[in-house]
């Protein structure tokens, strides 16, 4: 009882602060010109309390309580400068007073009562961000990611660290970079060579550019036998137009691989696509389904989205029905063939190279 009698004095001596921190400067004549400054201060202060929001540096329910604060603040300054001499200023002082020692107190003893509880400890904000990762919106740690990259540029594992995350976020530009930066830092492997490339791939809806297949030309110099690195160097060459060179490569690839490699299931089904037999994997196992990794899947999907936004491209359509067939989803592969025949219906070559590439794939008609 002691205790929460100490807290509710130290509430109404910080509330009788407050009213005659309010009440003084209205009991004096309003000069325009100390008005028009103390606006200029509150306007600055809303953009900083944003800014700081936004870096993470304050909570949202500390941002919220700041803002209502010095918003109250620039509203009484600017009325200050709206006010004339004479008996309207002098009531309008008497009303903000009223308020001041009325209305704020029991606003914030209603506030309190409902969402106060002066019997709990404190929750000081430092100790509130280091709280656990789940209980933290992805928003918010990323946004502490990159204020931590922002502030150590140099840091290269956090650049590789964040790299996935913006690729699964779909911030394709922004996974470029990173990778790009921790390369560069960190230095050249068969592995950050194929993923900068990969993401570039990416970046391009795709299509592998020239100098994402020269990343991926470096990544199996340094790493013979780089399944990424082939896999997309076969994929340009098929973009190319020379199919036997991608069946050749990922032939190469298969028969080599390690026993129960997971990527060796996809490159057989991408040899079969193109016309081809493909090898018997080392291991002796029954036929596995494909194990898709998560970057194709992305790929796949930015490709999707890409062509919602946009669907003039007629090849883009072709490789997203082939990739949803590659992924085992015949559905969503008819679904393509389906859209792109409304989207390029009155062109009869393109429609005749739809229907080819349906039957060859044995999705049935659309």
């Amino acid at each position: 009882m002691e205790g929460s009698l100490t807290i509710w004095l130290a509430i109404a001596a910080m509330t009788a602060a407050a009213i005659f921190a309010v009440l003084l400067p209205l009991s004096r004549t309003t000069h325009a010109a100390a008005a028009e400054m103390d606006v200029a201060v509150y306007k600055d202060q809303l953009a900083e309390i944003g800014r700081d929001a936004e870096a993470g540096l304050i909570g949202a329910a500390e941002a919220e309580a700041a803002r209502v604060e010095v918003s109250r603040r620039l509203i009484a300054a600017s009325e200050r400068i709206a006010a004339t001499a004479g008996e309207g200023a002098t009531r309008r002082r008497r009303m903000v007073a009223v308020g001041a020692i009325l209305v704020i107190p029991a606003i914030a003893a209603v506030a309190y009562g409902l969402k106060g509880q002066p019997g709990y400890s404190g929750q000081p904000l430092a100790e509130r961000q280091r709280a656990e990762p789940a209980a933290t919106d992805m928003a918010g740690l990323i946004a502490r990611i990159e204020a931590h990259l922002a502030a150590n540029p140099g840091d290269g594992r956090g650049w590789e660290v964040v790299a996935p995350v913006y690729l699964r976020l779909g911030r394709v530009p922004d996974a470029v970079r990173a990778r790009s930066n921790a390369l560069r830092i960190l230095g050249a492997t068969a592995d950050r060579e194929a993923d900068l490339a990969e993401a570039q791939t990416l970046a391009a809806g795709g299509v592998v550019t020239a100098e994402a297949k020269a990343g991926f030309e470096r990544a199996r110099a340094l790493g013979p036998g780089h399944p990424k690195a082939g896999y997309f160097i076969g994929l340009a060459a098929e973009q190319d137009g020379k199919p036997d060179e991608a069946r050749a490569l990922w032939g190469k690839l298969v028969a080599e691989a390690p026993a129960g490699a997971p990527w060796v299931a996809l490159l057989q089904a991408e040899i079969a696509r193109l016309g081809g037999t493909p090898p018997p994997a080392a291991a002796a196992a029954a036929p596995a389904a494909p194990v898709i990794p998560p970057e194709i899947r992305t790929m796949v999907d930015g490709l999707a989205a890409r062509l919602a936004a946009d669907g003039s491209d007629f090849e883009g359509w072709m490789r997203l029905v082939r990739s949803y067939v590659v992924l085992g989803e015949a559905a969503k592969a008819r679904e393509a063939a389906a859209n792109a025949r409304q989207r390029f219906a009155g062109e009869a070559d393109k429609i005749g190279r739809l229907d080819g590439l349906v039957s060859e794939l044995g999705i049935g008609g659309t």
